[in-house]
């Protein structure tokens, strides 16, 4: 198998780049996100790409580049890539779900904090040589209520941690999850907003999920409450939330996410709630921690060795998982294929016509494909591997070693 070429963009920490070319990967970076004409450009030289949030790789990029093998975003989104497009041309998209998690909680409990006591202004105010010493609007955190909306890896990291600072923590989520330490699930957003003296989200962008923090939510919001998204740009409708803190019905926000962001530090940032009182615009570093990008760098770098290497599609967000050892003295063919009837038939009938042993194999499906893995004796694996991928329902197939 000849080199496998990895391009890495946004500047994804050099340890991703270090395991890659341990396991013997040609790795190039790239330290910006780059546009579509550059990755039309590019990307025909490349057998994958890894990504973070700025690089968005739409269904006609990917469909004018279906040779790539893989997608990984270094991230916890993966709402940049068409992911259901992908699956359609049988590339896997990995992400990192859990590495940036503490670095995100501990943010929210920084703002929290910093809201509470207008840290943001006070600070401003001392370097402009305005001495602001008074308990006004300053109060502890202490005993207050955190309303957490959305609790999967980072919403239930930031109740352990509020829960440990003496706040009562409830939350609500669309799915049913198991409360840690005395959190308490409300039935309801509405529930939630009314009662949390700070309100925190930790969703992911969806259709159900797109400014789902708008003036009605705002307004019952508990008044003099806080308002925390670390979580994308689109869950709040931030001229609803111009308009909240003007009234003063909000007494404070800390964003770090925007419905549109620059796409790389060169360029300007503008938002309506600049110039706002205690109001904390961070330009999306939640998860921007050295020991957080290092973690994302090894996870899915290793999610890139363990597919392109063994064929093991664990942890893929878009495709059938199949995890599997490592077969010595034999060739291992991967497949990937419509999900209709007698695919794997068609198969096994190959392989039993051309007298082959199989030594393994392993099907995972989902509702529109199937991820098949096998291991033949070494003899037959060029020919069948041919043989397979001209069936008329294979996507794709590979012989990797």
């Amino acid at each position: 198998m000849s080199q496998l070429r990895v391009l890495l963009v946004e500047g994804i920490h050099p340890v991703a780049v270090e395991r890659l070319q341990e396991e013997g990967f040609k790795v190039d970076l790239i330290p910006h996100a780059p546009s579509e004409e550059e990755l039309l450009k590019t990307l025909p030289q490349y057998d994958a790409i890894g990504i973070r949030s700025k690089t968005l790789l739409t269904a006609d990029i990917l469909e004018r580049n279906r040779h790539l093998m893989t997608i990984g975003c270094f991230c916890i989104g993966t709402n940049q890539v068409d992911v259901l497009h992908a699956r359609e041309l049988g590339i896997p998209v990995f992400n990192a779900p859990h590495s940036n998690t503490r670095s995100v909680a501990e943010l929210v409990i920084a703002e929290m904090v910093s809201l509470s006591r207008q840290l943001g202004d006070r600070n401003t105010k001392a370097h402009l040589g305005e001495w602001v010493k008074s308990a006004g609007g300053s109060k502890e955190v202490r005993g207050k209520t955190l309303g957490i909306v959305g609790y999967g890896h980072i919403g239930s990291q930031v109740s352990v941690l509020a829960e440990a600072m003496g706040l009562r923590v409830v939350f609500y989520d669309v799915l049913k999850k198991l409360p840690l330490g005395n959190a308490q699930s409300l039935p309801s957003l509405e529930e939630l907003l009314k009662i949390s003296d700070f309100v925190t989200l930790h969703v992911p962008e969806t259709l159900d999920t797109k400014n789902m923090i708008g003036s009605r939510e705002l307004r019952q919001m508990k008044a003099n409450s806080f308002l925390i998204n670390a979580s994308r740009g689109t869950v709040v409708d931030i001229p609803a939330l111009v308009e909240a803190l003007k009234s003063g019905h909000i007494a404070g926000c800390a964003i770090d996410v925007f419905p549109e962001e620059p796409a790389s530090n060169k360029e300007k940032f503008v938002s309506p709630l600049q110039g706002m009182p205690n109001v904390i615009l961070t330009p999306h570093i939640g998860g921007s921690t050295e020991e957080a990008q290092y973690a994302i760098g090894l996870e899915v770098a290793d999610s890139f060795r363990r597919y392109l290497k063994i064929g093991s599609s664990s942890g893929a967000v878009n495709f059938p998982n199949v995890d599997l050892p490592v077969k010595t003295g034999a060739s291992r063919i991967l497949n990937v294929h419509r999900n209709e009837p007698g695919v794997l038939g068609e198969i096994n009938g190959i392989i039993s016509k051309a007298g082959a042993n199989i030594e393994g194999q392993y099907l995972s499906t989902d509702e529109k494909i199937g991820y098949l893995v096998m291991d033949v004796h070494a003899s037959h694996g060029n020919t069948l591997a041919d043989e397979i991928g001209r069936l008329s329902r294979s996507l794709r197939t590979r012989l990797l070693y």
